[in-house]
């Protein structure tokens, strides 16, 4: 995954000076990275904390005085928990959120010259996964994961710091199947062509 975030960030470095942002501020073609504190939960199960990371695009149009855009976007976590003799002394179960993949839209409005406020919405599948190593001859380890459908709500800032550059820092709120839900506080750094 680290491969195509650095692959992402280098081709819009590269292109960035040669494709001029439109004559509206925000307005176009993005890519991004993003990195962030992810908590994923399960209700009456607990919850871990852990770090998102990935990219996004994103295509921005003005529309009057608002900003409208669709994206997408993939990530990986770190947030596991891992539990040992959870049925025999020396056996180990961990669980853990894997990559999520989102897709929606946002809707802003730009605050001064240069900064966006939005909130966005849209859906979102993401896998969580198990493994479990018996202690012993791993005659009973075993593995799987399972893809959750959920829907993702959030607010945002974005700040141009350059003519095609920006930062930005948003909060989301993930509601997937079987009671699964993840609360996220994001960072990115992206390009606009």
């Amino acid at each position: 995954m680290r491969k195509y975030i650095f692959a992402a960030l280098l081709a819009g470095t590269m292109a960035a000076p040669a494709l001029a942002q439109g004559e509206a501020p925000f307005t176009g073609p993005r890519v991004e990275g993003i990195v962030g504190w992810d908590r994923a939960q399960v209700e009456d199960a607990g919850r871990k904390d852990g770090v998102t990371y990935g990219v996004g695009v994103g295509y921005d149009v003005q529309m009057g005085g608002m900003i409208a855009g669709i994206e997408a976007e993939a990530t990986d976590s770190s947030a596991d928990t891992c539990r040992n003799d959870v049925t025999v002394p020396g056996d180990r179960l961990c669980v853990g959120a894997k990559r999520d993949l989102y897709v929606g839209g946002r809707i802003g409005s730009v605050v001064g010259s240069n900064t966006l406020l939005y909130a966005k919405a849209g859906y979102t599948n993401a896998r969580f996964g198990y493994d479990y190593d018996d202690g012993g001859d791993g005659s009973t380890d075993f593995g799987n994961g399972r893809n959750l459908d959920g829907v993702r709500l959030g607010a945002g800032l974005e700040h141009a710091i350059g003519p095609n550059s920006y930062v930005k820092a948003e909060y989301r709120y993930s509601n997937y199947q079987d009671d699964v839900e993840k609360h996220q506080a994001v960072a990115g750094f992206g390009f606009r062509f």
